[in-house]
């Protein structure tokens, strides 16, 4: 393992998990994060919130299970390309419930705050502990997933799992209009205000891609969009 004696953020490292991995695939200084999740076959996460962070999650490529609040009885199964979105304080637990397969999930986290955790069970004895520090993490090789921001007329397309996704600037409802209707929209910058310049929706937003459309009828753009497509191949 190479280990990353004098990193101060997580970029460019794996952090090692007793249940998988992880690495920061995307991030916009810190007011935005995108991570990479790997949960391997039969694992889950701790059950945790942040105090801070808003958290969302786009399933990639099995079904996965999640546990929205303390009580058990509120896991339900998600397929991929699925949404969801957690507020502050609500606690959550992403569950792989195939024998063979590991789990990919999107996370993305508004603002940008590796450390701000708090775990209230934890299967691998980690429930007064903070995230992890300079020993857990390893070198990302080159060849790994990034996203990279597009140049402000172009796309950037990249294929994972039975996925593609999409990075591209949008300034008007045609750019999107031949979009999938089942697939997810994450916003990565910019945001729709209404008359008032009341904000509508904003960067760290996960959506479908059909509710974006109807939105962006209806409300004005603050400077252009910068959006993640995400769908089936």
């Amino acid at each position: 393992m190479s280990i990353l004696k004098n990193k101060k953020n997580y970029e460019n490292s794996y952090v090692i998990k007793p249940w998988g991995s992880e690495y920061v695939i995307y991030q916009d200084k810190k007011k935005i994060g995108l991570t990479l999740l790997k949960i391997n076959p039969n694992k889950e996460t701790s059950l945790h919130c942040h105090s801070e962070k808003k958290t969302g999650f786009v399933i990639l490529n099995i079904d996965a299970k999640v546990q929205v609040g303390i009580y058990k009885k509120n896991i339900l199964k998600y397929n991929p390309i699925s949404r969801l979105v957690f507020r502050p304080g609500l606690f959550h637990k992403l569950i792989n419930p195939s024998n063979t397969k590991d789990l990919y999930v999107l996370e993305l986290e508004t603002p940008y705050k590796k450390k701000d955790v708090i775990r209230f069970e934890d299967k691998y004895g980690r429930k007064s502990k903070p995230y992890e520090g300079k020993s857990f993490l390893e070198k990302v090789d080159k060849d790994k997933l990034f996203f990279k921001k597009p140049k402000k007329n172009s796309k950037n397309e990249y294929y994972f799992k039975k996925t593609r996704i999409t990075l591209k600037y949008i300034n008007n409802v045609g750019q999107i209009k031949n979009f999938k209707k089942n697939s997810t929209t994450i916003i990565l910058d910019g945001s729709l205000k209404n008359n008032k310049n009341q904000k509508i929706i904003s960067y760290g937003e996960i959506i479908k891609t059909e509710t974006l459309k109807i939105l962006l009828k209806s409300f004005k753009q603050k400077n252009k969009i910068l959006i993640m497509l995400i769908e089936k191949k």
